[in-house]
């Protein structure tokens, strides 16, 4: 079992001389309140070290058990687990010593779980689970980007009874998938693209000999919605208005799954190629706010926006599933086709 590290931790394989580390956490009631186990006897924290090191000798490992020390001081302050359940599918877990919780490291614990997980073990999916009351531990779960998936009543034995009475607790199931995993990646990625936005720029008509646009609208950025600003233009030909084209500038979470361009024409002008060429009469736009990459999407069921895409050359990226918080997820799309357009 190879030793894993973050900015501020060592992950690696349980020892017996952390016992008195392990225990003073697993013997804590603090500590194991929203636990299915403890408060630990030092008989069950020798057994569950035991345990552990013997995992962690097994070939092929299938369940890695990591005791977290900091890289200052060497101190143990807790530990995470990637248990691999069936081929492709593992449960990632994580517990923090109470003295160091809200420094974020439940947090760097779980992203070197789900790093390690998808990077280097290649799994397909992992899962998480939590007691329903224990808000750090599922808003944890939402900050690495995880989804989700259930609330199951009265399943897990509840250390709770010790102050409330109530013999079993309920439990939230989460869990992330690996194209999930690549998406968060691409999206880091794009948001770490320069642009440059200092007010909106004159636009004259832009043409190029067959269609021409005409700006119609500036909108500015509204941070509440995840909007950012952008141009609306009308796609015209021969003094006939025959559709429009939005330009958004900018990049973040929103835009990986909406795209930078938005376009439609009325039914009597598709077909003919305009959406294509009213695309590539944006780029002068873009370029004035040093955007270098466009992303352009559309529903996985749409051939038509899909030809567009091709026609421009641009980068098939990957089917994303779409999160519940996006406007398309509102309006009904749970899929969206990406796809990266070079400037």
């Amino acid at each position: 079992m190879k030793t894993l590290e973050t900015s501020r931790l060592i992950l690696r394989k349980f020892a017996q001389d952390d016992f008195t580390a392990v225990h003073s956490y697993a013997s804590c009631t603090e500590n194991i309140t929203y636990m299915k186990w403890g408060p630990n006897t030092e008989s069950d924290t020798r057994m569950y070290i035991e345990t552990a090191i013997r995992l962690a000798e097994e070939t092929p490992c299938m369940n890695y058990q990591y005791a977290v020390v900091l890289k200052e001081t060497e101190e143990l302050i807790g530990g995470c687990t990637l248990h691999i359940k069936q081929e492709g599918m593992a449960e990632v877990g994580w517990l923090v010593k109470h003295e160091h919780w809200k420094q974020g490291y439940g947090y760097e614990m779980g992203k070197r779980m789900l790093k390690f997980g998808f990077d280097e073990l290649n799994l397909h999916r992992l899962t998480a689970h939590c007691d329903a009351e224990n808000e750090g531990s599922f808003r944890l779960m939402e900050k690495l980007g995880m989804r989700r998936e259930g609330l199951f009543y009265d399943v897990r034995p509840a250390n709770k009874q010790l102050t409330t009475g109530r013999p079993y607790s309920d439990e939230l199931i989460y869990a992330i998938l690996k194209s999930d995993w690549e998406t968060g990646k691409e999206i880091a990625y794009y948001n770490f693209l320069p642009c440059e936005f200092n007010g909106f720029i004159d636009i004259p008509t832009l043409t190029n000999g067959n269609i021409f646009l005409i700006c119609t609208k500036k909108t500015p950025a509204n941070p509440e919605k995840r909007h950012v600003p952008s141009y609306t233009f009308s796609i015209c030909k021969n003094g006939e208005e025959m559709g429009g084209i939005s330009l958004r500038i900018g990049y973040c979470d929103s835009l990986y799954y909406a795209g930078q361009i938005g376009y439609g024409l009325r039914e009597e002008y598709r077909g003919n190629g305009y959406a294509a060429e009213a695309c590539k009469l944006l780029l002068p736009v873009a370029k004035a706010h040093k955007m270098s990459k466009l992303l352009i999407t559309n529903n996985y069921t749409n051939a038509a926006s899909r030809r567009v895409c091709e026609k421009l050359n641009a980068r098939f990226v990957r089917m994303a599933r779409l999160p519940e918080w996006c406007d398309l997820y509102k309006g009904g799309q749970r899929f969206a086709n990406i796809f990266e357009w070079e400037v």
